[in-house]
């Protein structure tokens, strides 16, 4: 077997517009079976704009865990698979804060859940800000957009006020990169 895990069987479980759930049945290296729940959605793209010594976050109720929540901009197209993601991330950082970037630098990839899921997320740096109005989609109409110093971010980090593994991961990214 050249693979640590071979997949036996697969069968989609649920699918709707955002995600597909498939189960596998896998063989193990050492031949045993076992049982993969895999959710499969589409990249998504995380934003990390910065001005003038500030990083603007956006803060939005999150249903499934209950509690609105600071993070970087950012989003997915299920309607709209394998678009660019500079492209997305431009879209995703106008529609969420009404901000557009004279430049947007890529800092690299991340994954949202590697033990359960393929979505994979595009960091990128946008600088040279200039406002606008945002354009929130339904399901964020409740979205706030705020601009925090550095100190300010820290402080959340710290005090467990920004807590979004996929902003915490993407600010971590870009400051060993030297882009922060």
């Amino acid at each position: 077997m050249t693979e640590d895990i071979a997949t036996l069987t697969s069968r989609i479980a649920y699918e709707n517009r955002w995600l597909r759930l498939r189960e596998d049945t896998i063989r193990r290296r050492d031949g045993s079976e076992g049982l993969y729940g895999v959710v499969e959605r589409e990249d998504f793209v995380v934003v990390a704009p910065v001005q003038d010594g500030r990083v603007t976050l956006v803060e939005q109720y999150r249903y499934p865990v209950r509690t609105r929540m600071w993070e970087l901009p950012m989003g997915m197209w299920e309607e709209r698979p394998g678009t660019d993601p500079a492209t997305l991330a431009a879209a995703e950082l106008r529609e969420e804060t009404g901000l557009t970037a004279g430049q947007m630098v890529y800092g690299g990839e991340i994954f949202q859940g590697a033990g359960y899921c393929t979505q994979r997320g595009h960091v990128f740096l946008a600088t040279e800000l200039s406002a606008g109005a945002a354009q929130p989609e339904a399901s964020e109409q409740d979205l706030i957009s705020r601009s925090f110093s550095f100190e300010e971010l820290e402080a959340m980090i710290r005090d467990g006020v920004l807590k979004d593994a996929m902003s915490l991961a993407a600010l971590q990214l870009l400051r060993v990169k030297k882009l922060l």
